[in-house]
Formats: structure tokens, sequence, C-alpha cells
């Protein structure tokens, strides 16, 4: 089994990053852990005012009526109903605006990157990212942010509330529980459920780009009788992701255990405490009582921040991937406010070029080419034609070498202007799952009907599309399954003479 890769970054840079994409929704986070703390606050008046009114049958003097108690308690309790509503709907609403403009980002760099960074990407993983990893960070901005905040507000209310009504030290004891559980707990556990959900992570988008090429390649895997071979593949691929989803639950659950335990024993303690004040006259039995209460209500902020490790394993794991491709560089850089060109000659001199920096795939490569001359590029299978054509559109950067149009270096000229000009028809066509016509309207989307139809008769496609039962409405079908190789590759070239480049 291959490890997982280690995160590029620690939690707290994550968690940084992740916070800056607030931007102006920060705002309304800050309302929700205002609105969070005060429903904890509530949660809590139920069982304190609760407290308060056994204290006063004990005889202690609180200066409230029964009535007024009671009230209390309800009051507390509706109120708690209606801020956790509040708390929640701002958490999400910030999760899901940010999970689209995530999307929105991640799809902006892949723009960037394409096509030269995503030759070397998984498309299984991309897939992954764009659909679980973008989905698990709603973990984050939902369930993790104002959780944190509140856990802290909470927990200095309650030590102060306590120590002040009742003792301080049931105060001290409650604030060591708050310490170990929202602190100690989750700083031990997490380097473990860290690296098991790395590891989960990696397993996962490992798993999807080999099922996604299983199904892909389906036709090819009949063809040579490899079904059985590749069944079991994907039969031990999920194994190793099921041994890692295990391997991650039991360490949440150690640390859920530790937690538990951990709340069992101070609340023991704040009860024997509480009992040798009482019986050493430091502290009335009615006060003891609603210090006791006021401890037991109070570990729901803190056990929220005890889980967090658990559901962060795979959100740092997802934010790490995330974050890792928006800051990632392409190739090369797209020339804006660069010289315009309408295209009359080529003149390529010295041209090298290499993928590693070490091995030239193109060495010392010349070639004159005049607006309307046709030119053949030969050579055998891998001596770098597709790459040569890739740098004439500046898909990577040159290491030597001229490459001018019109007598004007390539990186000098507008990157629009350049691939307005300059067109590649690649062996493998790719066809969106959408009509004929929306296919090729992706050349020239202002293109005329007349347009589109004298491309198509240019590529000889033209009267193929016509014995098509809905023309050119007839859907491609998904990956252009419903055609031939062929009949791909002169749509692909209808699309260029469409762009009239």
């Amino acid at each position: 089994m291959k490890k997982g890769k280690r995160l590029r970054r620690s939690g707290a840079k994550i968690m940084a990053s992740l916070i800056l994409l607030l931007g102006s929704l920060v705002y309304i986070m800050i309302l929700a852990v205002i609105n969070g703390s005060l429903g904890f606050l509530s949660a809590m008046g139920v069982t304190f005012f609760g407290a308060v009114g056994i204290a006063k049958a004990l005889g202690e003097n609180i200066p409230l009526s029964y009535g007024l108690i009671i009230t209390l308690t309800i009051g507390c309790g509706v109120i708690r109903g209606l801020l956790r509503f509040l708390e929640q709907y701002g958490n999400h609403f910030i999760a899901f605006k940010l999970l689209a403009v995530l999307r929105d980002k991640i799809f902006g760099s892949l723009r960037v990157l394409c096509p030269a960074k995503l030759e070397s990407k998984q498309k299984g993983s991309i897939i992954a990212m764009i659909t679980s990893d973008i989905e698990t960070l709603e973990v984050f901005y939902a369930h993790t942010i104002s959780p944190i905040c509140i856990a802290v507000i909470v927990s200095a209310a309650v030590f102060l509330l306590v120590g002040f009504v009742s003792s301080w030290y049931l105060a001290l004891i409650a604030l060591a529980g708050y310490l170990l559980i929202g602190i100690a707990i989750p700083v031990i556990s997490s380097g473990r459920l860290k690296a098991s959900g790395v590891r989960y992570r990696a397993e996962f988008a490992s798993f999807n780009a080999y099922f996604l090429d299983s199904i892909k390649g389906i036709k090819d895997i009949v063809l040579h009788n490899a079904g059985e071979m590749r069944r079991k593949e994907v039969n031990r691929r999920s194994d190793i992701l099921l041994d890692e989803t295990r391997k991650m639950k039991r360490d949440i659950t150690k640390a859920g255990a530790a937690t538990e335990l951990t709340i069992s024993i101070v609340i023991l303690a704040a009860l024997i405490c509480g009992i040798v004040l009482v019986a050493e006259n430091m502290l009335s039995v009615g006060r003891m009582v609603i210090g006791v209460v006021g401890v037991f209500g109070s570990f729901g902020p803190v056990i929220a921040i005890s889980a967090l490790p658990g559901n962060l394993t795979q959100t740092f794991a997802s934010g790490d991937r995330v974050l890792n491709l928006l800051s990632e560089k392409p190739a090369v850089t797209p020339v804006t406010n660069g010289e315009t060109i309408d295209f009359e000659d080529l003149s390529v001199s010295g041209l090298s070029f290499s993928y590693d920096g070490q091995t030239d795939v193109l060495k010392d490569i010349c070639m004159q080419a005049r607006k309307g001359e046709i030119i053949g590029i030969a050579g055998e299978s891998g001596c770098g034609k597709s790459t040569f054509l890739k740098l004439l559109l500046r898909f990577w950067q040159k290491d030597s070498g001229k490459i001018d149009y019109n007598g004007i270096d390539i990186d000098r000229i507008d990157t629009d202007s350049l691939l307005d000009n300059v067109t590649m028809v690649s062996q493998n066509t790719y066809l969106f799952d959408e009509t004929i016509e929306d296919n090729l309207r992706i050349a020239k989307p202002d293109a005329t009907m007349e347009e589109i139809e004298n491309a198509c008769k240019l590529a000889s496609v033209h009267d193929f599309i016509l014995t098509l039962p809905d023309g050119y409405q007839s859907r491609a079908g998904a990956l252009g399954d419903n055609l031939s190789a062929g009949e791909k590759q002169r749509i692909g070239l209808a699309r260029a003479f469409l762009r009239g480049s």
C-alpha cells in the first residue's frame, strides 16, 4: 500500500487561508458566533434556572419568585431555538456561498493552468476536487469556525458565572475540563487523525481516477477481455479505501471515548468537590447545586471542539488540495495588453524545449511559413511534433530560440490575439454532451447558421450531419460516443474552419 502524501501546509495555515477566503462574509460569521454563543447560554439557562428553583426550595435566599424562575426557564428554551436557527442559517449561508465561490475559483485556475499543467493531472482527481473536496469544506465553514469561537466565549462566561454565583473551586474544575476537552484531547489526537485523513483523501482521489478511466475505456476493456482483471483491481483499490476508512473511524472513536471519559471524571470531581465544600461549611447546598448543574450543562460547546479533529481530518486534506491548485502557477503567464496580430507569416529559429529542463524534446528547430501555405511536419512517433505545435500556441514556455508571428516575438503577442489567429486540431477531439451545433459554436458563439454549415462543408462533415435524425440539433452524447472517431475529428476540423484562424 502506498503511503499518503503529507500536507504541504500545517493545519493552522490551512485554517488561516480558508478563513481569508471569507472576505466580506466575515460580518455574517461574527453575527453567527454571537447568536451561537447566546444560544448556548440560553440552553444552559434552562438547567441553570431549574437549579436556581431547587436552591430556592432548599431554603437558599434567591431574590426571584417561582413564577419568574419558571418564566425565565421557558423563555430560555424558546430563545435558544430562535438563536440556534439564526446561527445555523448564518453558518450554512456562508458555507454554501463560499462553496460556489470556490468552484468558480477552481474553474478559473483550471483555465489558467490549461492545457500544459493539466496534462500531468488525473481527470478523476480533478473531478474529486470539484465535487467531494469542495463539499468537505462545508464542514469547516459551517461547523468549525463558529463552534471554536462559541466554545471560547461560553466557557469564559460559565467560568465567571460559576465562580461568582457558586464557588471558584468548582469554576477551576470546569476550566480544567474545558482545557482538557477543548485543547489537550484535540491536540493529542490531531496528529494521528491528520495522517489518516490525508491517506484517505489520497486513496479516494486515486480510486476515483482509476474508476473513471475504467468507465471511459470500457469498450477497450471488453474488446481485450480484460474485464475480470479490471474488476479485481477495482476490488483491490476498494479494499484499500475501506481499510483507510476503518483506520480513520477507529481513531475518531478513540478520541470520542477520551472526551466522554474526561467529561464523566470532571462532573464526578465537581460533585465530590461540591459535597466537600458543603461538609466544610464553605458553601451552601443550594449554591452547590447551582454550581454543579452549571458545570454539568456547560460542556456542549467544548464537545464540539473535541470532535473537530475527526471532522477536520478530511477537511484539512481537502483544503490543502484545493489551496494547492489555487496557488499553482501556470506553465506560462497569459499576455494581456500585448501586441495584436493579423497572421501573415511565421518564423521559427533555433527553437529548443524540454519538459524536465534536462532532456531536449526539441533542439534547434527552424521553420518558415506564410499565409496560405500548406506545410507538413513529419517525424517518427514521440519525436515532438505535438509539442512543437503546442509551443506555436504558447502552451509551454520555450527554453531558447525564437517564434515570431509577423516579426513579433510570441512572448509579446496578446494571448487572445494569438488564439484568434492560431488553432490546433488535436488527435482527440472532445465533444460535450450537447447538440452538434452547440459543440461547433464553442469556436464562434455568434456564428450564423450559414457560417456553421460552410465550415462543416469544408470539413466534409455537413452531409453526414444532415443524415442524423435531428441534423445539427442531434446530441453528440457523453464523450461524443454517438459519433465515430473520424466524425469527431471532422467536427473538430469544422470548429477550426469556423474560428477562421
